[in-house]
Formats: C-alpha cells, structure tokens, sequence
C-alpha cells in the first residue's frame, strides 16, 4: 500500500553504496562488512523512503561517535539534508531525489575525530537505524588539508595500502629483510584499532589528531601499563606463549587480542614494529618499519655506551646498563607537526619496544627525524633517546682487581660505530633502501659535528660536562692491528675455527699480552654463555703479522645454543696491552650462524574460489639433527597462519609439508613461510602468486 503525501515520511532503508564509496576512499580491500571512509572526502548514501519527498519534509542525518555522544565536543553530529548550509565542518545535501528514493551526500572535515560512528537518519517523530549501523572514519594520506596527507601515488601505495613488507635483521655485516604480514584489512584488524583507540581514553579533541594517536599507540601495542597488545620478552624461554621469532605478521597477533582482551604472548623489537605499522596504517597513517644496525640503548642520557670488559675480554653484564643492540627496529609515520616550529613535517619516529619511560609510561615519540639529524633535541617527544640510538660514542673499559679494588680503564672510545645502515623497504621494491642520511648527516661532515654540538649543548644542562667533546687520540706508538681470519659464517654442529691477528704497521718490536675472550650473545647484548678465552704474551716484529688459533668445538656452543629459543651470534673481544708503552688496544668481532633454506613450490597463478596445492619442502644438511622442528605459514587473502609439527630431522633428512587452499581475493598475494627449531631459529621463504577472477 503506497503511502499519501501527507503521511510522516520513514526511511525503510539505506545503501551504503559501498562499491562506489570504498573505490573512491580507497578502503576497498578491509574484510569488514560496514562503511568504511577517509576524512575530508565527501561519500554518497542512497536512501529508500516510505513515499516521495515533500518540500516541508525534514531528512536529518546522526552521527555519533565515542561512549556518551554530545554536540558540544563534536561527538555527536546532526546534519539536516535539506537545510542548504554547506559551510558547516560536517555538512550533508541531498543531490538526486527520484521517485522514493534520494541520495545523500555527506562530506566531513579533514581534521574529523577517527572512529566509528553510529548512524541514525531522522524524518520527523521516525528514527531508522540501519542494520550495518556504523561508518568507520579514518585519517586521509590522499587529502591535502589533512594533516598526514602524503604527496606522491607510489609512496602512498607502499605506506598505507601495502599489507606485506620486510624486517631488516641481522648485523652491520650481514642485513637480512625478513619478510612479514602486516596485514591491516584482514579481519578484525581495524575493529582491533578502534578498541585501542577507546582504550586509550584520549578526550574527543585529540583523537583528530595523528601526534597524539601515533603516540598512544606506541604505548597500548606493548602490554605494559595499559595490558596492551603484546608482551615483551628476551628471557630465551618462551611456554605458554609463541616465540617472538615464529610470528610472520601482525594478524594473528592483532586478532587474538581483540578476541581475548588479553596481551599475547611473546614479542620482541621487530615484532612490535611489525604491529604498530599495521596499526598505523589500518588507520591510514602513512608508516614503515625501521631498522637501526648498531642500536645503542643509552640509560643515562650522555651520549655514552660503557661497555665493560674483564682482564679477559669477557663482558661484564653486572657493570654494563647501557647497551648496544645489533639491531633495533622502530617505526616511522608521517604527518605535519603543527605543534612544532617549521620544518618538523614528514617522517616521525615511534617506538612500542618498551625500553625506557616516558612521562610515566612505556610510549616513545613522535619526534621528527629531521630533529634528530639536527641535534634538535629539546622537541617533543623524546628526542634525547632516539637520537643517542643512531649517535652514541661507544666506550670500552677495562676493570682489573688491583689490591682488591677494581680499578677502571679507558681502552678506547668510538665515535662511528654506532647507527648504521638505518634500513626500510623502499617504495614499490622489495629491496632494502637505506635511509641513514635521514637521521644524521655524513660522519664527520661539519653539518653532522653541528649536530652533535647542538644536542649536546641541550643535554648538558641535565648531565654538566659529561658531553664534553673527545679530543682525537695521540697516534700510538705501537702502531698494531687487531683482527680475525676464518669463516664469518658458521653452520651450525661445525667448530668454530678462527686465527686472531696482530699485524705490526710499525718499525720496531714490541711485547704483546693479548686477551681474548668469544660469548654468545643474543641480538640485545646479552651474553647467553662464555665458550672460550685465550690468553697469551705475544713479541712481534718490524711489519710481520702474529696469528693465534682459537679453535672451540661445536660441544661447547651447541648446549647454549639449544637452550634459548633465540637467535644468536658468536661475539669475540679481543684487548691488547703492550708491555713497553703501556698502550691498549680493543677490537670486538661477531659471526653469524647460517642455515639451510626452506623450499616452496606452487604455481605462479590461481584463480579465485579454486583451490591450488602450495607445498614447503625442506633438507636438513647439517651434521646434527634438528630437535622440535615447526613450520609456520601465513598467506594474506588466501589462508590463516597454521603451524605445522615436523618432530626431529635427522642430518640428510628431508620433510615436504602440502596446505591445499582456494583465495578469497584478487591480486598479487605473498605466502610467508617459517622454520623454527631446537638448534636452528627463524628460516624463512616467501612467494608470490598472482590470483585473478
């Protein structure tokens, strides 16, 4: 029964016309059944009404976002459609009226509050409330009155839209990408966001802005405080939870926390990177992950890493707070920083590793990467601390028991050690792009001393004379070279074999006493066991260059090897001190483990809806065997991370695992696989498949 003109009008229903929306907002590719739009660009809504609009009938649209919606702090919005007035923030127009339908145009502000709002359309005494009655609102990179607007297609593309990407690992030497997921349109990703957001309590103001969010996610992805997302851990032993290196991306992180409300466990530097980046860029804040090689974790804000070594070379954990970390990974985000003075725009550093406090909790930055290469160190937020990261001087020591008393003394001091090859995956590559010359200058430019004269003028007023500049070294007498030949990289069960050389660059003859000590370490510093030290009084002469074996039997490292469930590396500290000038010389040298690869076949193509065999496949050509062997595998759009048991391998042993599965969706896809073990840690392949219609 149609309805007279005269009867009140109600809506019986809406479209979302979400095909049309998403491709024009770009938000197409989120697994989530509402609407979902960027901020500052007007979308279309088409309404179906009981009857044909007259010109006395009132369309007002609602929307509502947060606990206890009002209009005095913008939380809840009403906008008539037929009003005419444009100029307001939030303002809706009806464009086309045909028959009982209309279409609505809504545009919102480019600084609205991120969320998700409640719709409700209101025609008289009728309210409808839609089935789908929320529309999410994120922060726009493609609107430039936004304040993370992003110029340029393919960096927008890579740093909001793309859901894979790498974590760069390993050491100075030896920089490995590892690839992950990050994965921000699955499933329950963005509903996991806007949990966060609410759970961060940020009044309605500030969750329009992108300083303020980035911040308070850096601190709610670490499970400190505020029982956010993840938990850390660098203890080696990791039941009850998931190791920090059998994750292959945020989803299954993410998704587990929203869930449960609970932190998951276990995570380390690059894994909280890995979320906060699918964070970031589930709520269209341009972000990377990055990589500082050398990382210094500087607790007492000088500038200075001390490390401590015994009459034998060996670190001495008690004595060292401060510490070097092969590798850190952290993040950056881009946006304008109008609470700053000019020229602090572009790329900000975040970090969620919990490592310091900042005004009372587990949280770091933003703070401008141009600041840090300044030495602008006074601007927020905690400048002081990343910037010591990429340009601490390293400090080696010597404590020796004198008549009971340790005695402390300077070995040497260096100044271009730490901070290096600062890495991120380059735009639309999957290469390593290295972004050093962002965060500091050329070393020993008169711009990068510039740098380091201002942050230090800044840190001084804390820390009086503890910046003082080093004056450069006296040439030594004894003009010697400490170094290492043998393999740099060992397969595990192989000794380690090495000869430590003293080559003598001057003319005379001198009596060395030389100490050296080798440890495992993990990626952080830590020492996880001692496996040999040398000591031995050496006389070399005019040029001639002294070798010293130091053999150490696979025994002796594969016990410390086996008993933490992570990666480590092989550190050698070497001291020299020579008898006629009392001079001392340091050098300390790493090796890495490498492993056997993990094989994937699969076809380069699929189609949508069919299923296709993807198989792993990998040979154990070591001389041990490999206890507790577990496959994990991850492909976004195609299946969830499933981990498969493979129990031992024996040395020559081969295991094939098959997953059958049909993609969900269209486009370039990557399947990430992972092996993890007793004896070996994180071996990692990927491949990807084009699946069309």
């Amino acid at each position: 029964m149609s309805q007279a003109a005269g009867d009140p009008l109600k809506v019986t229903g809406i479209d979302f016309l979400r095909e049309q929306n998403t491709r024009l907002h770009r938000t197409g590719d989120y697994n989530n059944g509402s609407l979902i739009v960027r901020r500052g660009q007007p979308f279309e809504l088409k309404l179906t009404l009981s009857r044909e609009l007259n010109n006395n009938d009132n369309v007002t649209l609602q929307l509502s976002v947060g606990e206890k919606p009002m209009q005095s702090n913008g939380t809840l919005l009403s906008m008539k459609a037929r009003s005419g007035q444009t100029d307001q923030p939030w303002n809706a127009k009806i464009c086309q009226a045909n028959g009982k339908e209309c279409r609505i145009v809504v545009t919102s502000p480019a600084d609205a509050i991120i969320g998700k709002y409640l719709l409700n359309v209101i025609t008289g005494p009728s309210v409808y409330t839609p089935d789908k009655k929320f529309v999410y609102v994120l922060f726009n990179p493609w609107c430039e009155a936004d304040s993370v607007f992003m110029p340029g297609d393919a960096e927008r593309a890579e740093y909001v839209l793309n859901d894979t990407g790498y974590l760069y690992v390993g050491s100075t030497k030896m920089i490995r990408g590892r690839p992950w997921n990050f994965g921000q349109f699955e499933e329950d990703v963005l509903d996991c966001c806007m949990y966060l957001l609410d759970k961060s309590q940020l009044k309605p103001k500030a969750k329009k802005d992108p300083v303020i969010i980035s911040r308070a996610m850096s601190a709610l992805v670490n499970s400190e405080d505020d029982r956010g997302v993840v938990f850390a851990s660098w203890s080696g032993k990791y039941t009850g939870g998931t190791p920090p290196l059998a994750w292959t991306g945020s989803v299954p992180i993410l998704q587990q926390y929203y869930r449960t409300k609970k932190s998951v466990l276990f995570g380390q530097c690059w894994v909280f990177s890995g979320v906060l980046t699918t964070v970031m860029r589930s709520l269209g804040i341009p972000a990377r992950s990055v990589t500082n090689f050398a990382s210094a974790h500087d607790t007492e804000e000088n500038l200075k890493v001390d490390i401590y070594l015994n009459e034998n070379g060996g670190k001495m954990e008690n004595l060292t707070t401060d510490s070097i970390w092969n590798f850190h990974v952290w993040n950056d985000v881009w946006m304008k920083r109008p609470d700053l003075p000019k020229g602090f725009d572009g790329w900000q550093a975040i970090d969620a590793t919990p490592q310091e406090k900042s005004q009372g909790i587990y949280q770091c930055g933003p703070t401008p990467v141009n600041a840090i290469r300044k030495g602008e160190v006074y601007l927020p937020y905690d400048s002081k601390f990343v910037f010591a990261e990429v340009n601490a001087d390293r400090v080696f020591w010597l404590v020796k028991n004198v008549d009971g008393k340790e005695t402390y003394t300077k070995l040497r001091e260096e100044t271009k050690v730490i901070g290096k090859s600062i890495s991120t995956k380059a735009v639309g590559k999957d290469t390593r792009e290295d972004i050093t010359g962002q965060y500091k200058f050329p070393e020993d430019s008169p711009e990068e001393r510039k740098a380091v004269e201002t942050a230090c003028s800044y840190l001084q007023s804390n820390n009086l004379g503890i910046c003082e500049v080093t004056p450069a070294p006296e040439p030594l007498k004894a003009n010697l070279k400490l170094g290492m030949e043998g393999e740099k990289e060992l397969w595990p069960g192989q000794p380690i074999e090495l000869n430590l050389l003293i080559t003598n660059e001057s003319a005379g003859s001198w009596t060395v006493h030389l100490a050296a000590s080798c440890q495992l370490e993990s990626y952080t510093g830590k020492v996880e066991a001692s496996l040999a030290t040398i000591k031995q009084t050496v006389q070399t002469k005019d040029k001639a260059v002294n070798s010293i074996p130091l053999k150490i039997p696979a025994d002796a490292y594969l016990k410390a090897l086996t008993s933490v469930e992570d990666e480590l590396l092989v550190n050698v500290n070497i001291i020299a001190e020579v008898q006629e000038t009392n001079e001392k010389l340091t050098e300390e040298l790493s090796l890495t483990f490498k492993y056997p690869p993990l094989k994937v076949e699969m076809a380069d193509t699929a189609k949508i809806n069919q299923d296709f065999t993807c198989a792993f496949i990998f040979k154990n050509t070591l001389c041990i065997p490999l206890e507790n062997c577990k496959l994990h595998v991850e492909g976004l759009g195609i299946f969830t991370m499933e981990t498969f048991d493979q129990g031992n391998i024996a040395p020559g042993g081969i295991f094939k695992s098959k997953i059958v599965c049909a993609p969900r969706r269209a486009g370039l896809k990557k399947i990430v696989a992972k092996l993890n073990s007793t004896q070996l840690k994180g071996i990692t392949v990927e491949k990807i498949i084009s699946i069309t219609e």
